[in-house]
């Protein structure tokens, strides 16, 4: 698998969905397109097949400008992911590693070409923008569970602050996983994360099309806004499944058999909600070890901070805002059960 790379847009492509695009590509593509300004906006959609919200905004947008023969106000190049994994809506092929987490092993700009051929790809992708420059990086993204429209942020400074203010009131502030795009690029360009909604959401596509047709028509980076109402959290831990446990949905007030782990059916719509501690998670086989592990920005084992046993309910052990909980079985064993997160000030006094 090697970068393609395109200096236009293929014949027929804005006709396709995610899934129909390995038609035209044969695999990871970046699509440089002319504007009126330089350097180019760096949009990449698809690194996690399923999530086809991004690559419906692009058609729009690119869609919009080509029926009325109008150039781009500023030249955008596209990261067109994961294609093999869109063609099945999958987040990724179990063949494969997440298109999301090999950016930190590819960041390793001096190493030998070797390694998987998704780090090589991603290695590739890093030299190219580097040498062309940007003005910005958006990374475009859908979540699975019931989340609010937000923007996350790898860097708290005033250029990424303004950028991910554009796109939504809520911000996260992401220390971990530093695996992702965002992580690397930032280093060299002012870079956002976009969680636009669950997949097939229309608000979710029509918000990302609007975000990117205002960032085309900058000239210049903004600066924030002190008095704009801003909601920023900071990612604080990873909550994760433990090799081999057996796990399942439940409503609360559940009686029956309790599985390694039972998730309330209903947490998803508690994510971003600042929950108090003793809050309800799931249910456990009491007196068994914690099928979950959690881990803090430094990779440390903090379950017991986060969580307590009380027979066979698994509860909160502090006050905390969750995030991403997935009502998905297989986006949760490839990923994540959920993220936890604290409110942070976006302008520390």
């Amino acid at each position: 698998m090697q970068l393609s790379e395109l200096d236009e847009l293929p014949r027929g492509i804005l006709d396709l969905q995610a899934h129909e695009l390995y038609r035209l590509l044969d695999g990871p593509t970046l699509l440089h397109l002319p504007g009126e300004r330089a350097p180019a906006l760096f949009v990449s959609v698809l690194l996690h097949g399923n999530e086809q919200g991004g690559w419906e905004a692009l058609r729009r947008l690119l869609g919009d400008f080509t029926r009325r023969g109008e150039p781009l106000p500023r030249a955008m190049t596209v990261l067109v992911g994961n294609v093999e994994a869109a063609r099945f809506r999958l987040r990724r092929l179990d063949s494969q590693p997440d298109y999301n987490r090999v950016w930190k092993e590819a960041s390793n700009l001096g190493a030998q070409q070797d390694g998987p051929p998704e780090v090589r790809m991603a290695r590739d992708c890093l030299l190219r923008m580097r040498q062309r420059g940007m003005f910005a990086a958006v990374d475009v993204h859908n979540n699975t569970g019931v989340n609010p429209h937000y923007a996350c942020i790898t860097r708290l400074d005033p250029a990424s602050i303004a950028l991910a203010r554009a796109f939504a009131r809520t911000m996260v502030l992401v220390r971990t996983p530093d695996t992702v795009l965002a992580a690397a690029f930032a280093p060299f360009t002012t870079t956002v994360i976009l969680e636009a909604g669950r997949p097939g959401e229309q608000r979710g596509v029509e918000e990302v099309e609007r975000y990117l047709r205002h960032c085309l028509t900058l000239e210049g980076l903004p600066d924030p806004d002190p008095q704009q109402a801003t909601d920023l959290f900071e990612t604080v831990a990873t909550v994760r499944l433990r090799p081999g446990v057996h796990f399942g949905f439940t409503a609360p007030g559940y009686s029956g058999d309790v599985r390694d782990l039972q998730l309330l059916d209903e947490f998803e719509h508690f994510n971003f909600d600042e929950l108090p501690a003793g809050t309800l998670f799931g249910h456990v086989r009491p007196g068994a070890p914690l099928p979950l592990e959690v881990t803090d920005i430094d990779g440390r084992d903090v379950a017991d901070r986060y969580f307590r046993v009380d027979g066979d309910e698994l509860r909160l052990a502090q006050d905390l805002v969750p995030a991403m909980f997935s009502p998905d079985p297989r986006i949760i064993r490839q990923d994540v059960v959920c993220y936890f997160m604290q409110r942070v000030p976006v302008f520390p006094p």
